[in-house]
């Protein structure tokens, strides 16, 4: 596995209303922000916000004109009426990579948790930035730790405008 790029930024992003409105600590977002840090990024947040369209659009538009190359968000995937976040994403995204959520789901499936493919997580890249939709669940986090973990040095590279790595 390829290092991971120098100076490589991260965000991750809670969507949640109850944790936003504290009724409940955030825990998939430490989970996340604490597996990114330990694959070597700079890592901001979690920002946790209510499952509000504009809202999480505006957080990740930020995030893309901060030129941060990672954005992990966790919950508001599901099937749920106020599970807004891939509406949200896809109104940032400029190309999207779907192998990158079927992996995720996959990889939860694959694992004893049949739910993981009600995931309606997106991934995709706006500017230079990766942003992934992840289920709001320490479980889905690690999920999708696991499977980003091996892609995100060559994600970065690519991003910044890397070659191919010839074998």
């Amino acid at each position: 596995m390829s290092e991971l790029p120098p100076n490589a930024r991260a965000l991750v992003v809670t969507a949640s209303n109850r944790a936003a409105a504290g009724v409940y600590e955030d825990r998939s977002g430490p989970v996340l922000a604490a597996g990114l840090a330990e694959l070597g990024f700079h890592v901001e947040g979690p920002k946790v916000r209510p499952d509000d369209v504009d809202e999480l659009a505006d957080v990740l538009r930020a995030a893309v004109d901060a030129h941060i190359e990672v954005v992990l968000t966790t919950g508001g995937t599901g099937l749920s009426p106020t599970d807004v976040t891939p509406e949200a994403t896809r109104r940032v995204l400029e190309r999207e990579a779907p192998g990158i959520a079927e992996a995720v789901r996959r990889y939860g499936a694959d694992n004893g948790v049949p739910t993981a493919v009600l995931s309606r997580g997106v991934a995709g890249t706006a500017g230079r930035t990766l942003i992934v939709n992840l289920p709001g669940s320490t479980g889905g986090a690690k999920d999708g730790l696991a499977v980003l973990a091996p892609l995100l040095p060559h994600v970065i590279s690519q991003l910044r405008g890397g070659d191919h790595e010839r074998a």
